[in-house]
C-alpha cells in the first residue's frame, strides 16, 4: 500500500468529485455562447462548437464556478455570467488545476488534461476594463477528449484514479 505521505498518494486524493453547472458553446467565431442542458462530445470537442480541432489538445475548456466568483469579485460585479469567458464547461466543487496529468470522466465522455486555458484579450472587450488581469490564474484548462460521449447539466466530474 502506498504511503499516505508520498506525493503520488496525495495527488490522487480527492475528497468529492465535482459538478457540470454550465454548459455552452459558440456555433461561429464570435458569436455569443449557446447555452446547453446536454452536450454531445466528439472526438474533436462539443457538437456545434465552432472551436472544434484535429489536434485535440483544446477540444475543450473548463472553468471553476469558484473562479467566475473570485472574477467577479476582482472586477466589483456580484455574479458573472459563465458565456463572457467562452468556456465550454463549468464546473463546481473540484479544483480543475489538480487534474494536471490525470484523465478525468463527465458524463459518458473522458478527457484528458493538457493544459492551463490562459485568458486572451477577448476578456477585456468581454469583462470590462480589467478583465484580463482579472481572469488571469483563473481561465481554467484545456483538455483532450479520450473518449467521446454525452454530458449534461448535473453530470460529475470524477478524475482517474481517485484514492
Amino acid at each position: 500500500m502506498e504511503s499516505m505521505r508520498s506525493i503520488s498518494y496525495l495527488k490522487n486524493n480527492f475528497k468529492k468529485s465535482g459538478k457540470v453547472v454550465w454548459i455552452g458553446i459558440r456555433e461561429k467565431r464570435k458569436e455569443k455562447m449557446k447555452v446547453l442542458t446536454i452536450a454531445r462530445v466528439t472526438k474533436n470537442g462539443l457538437m456545434g462548437d465552432h472551436y472544434t480541432t484535429t489536434n485535440g489538445k483544446r477540444a475543450v475548456t473548463l472553468i471553476q464556478n469558484e473562479h467566475l466568483t473570485a472574477v467577479a469579485s476582482f472586477l466589483g460585479r456580484g455574479k458573472l455570467d459563465p458565456g463572457l469567458v467562452r468556456r465550454n464547461i463549468v464546473v463546481q466543487g473540484l479544483n480543475l488545476n489538480a487534474l494536471k496529468e490525470k484523465r478525468f470522466q463527465i458524463g459518458k465522455a473522458i478527457f484528458e488534461y493538457t493544459g492551463e486555458c490562459h485568458p486572451c484579450s477577448r476578456m477585456e472587450t468581454n469583462l470590462g476594463r480589467g478583465g484580463y488581469n482579472a481572469m488571469r490564474g483563473h481561465g481554467g484548462i484545456t483538455a483532450r477528449v479520450i473518449e467521446p460521449g454525452d454530458l449534461k447539466i448535473g453530470d460529475e466530474i470524477k478524475p482517474e484514479n481517485n484514492n
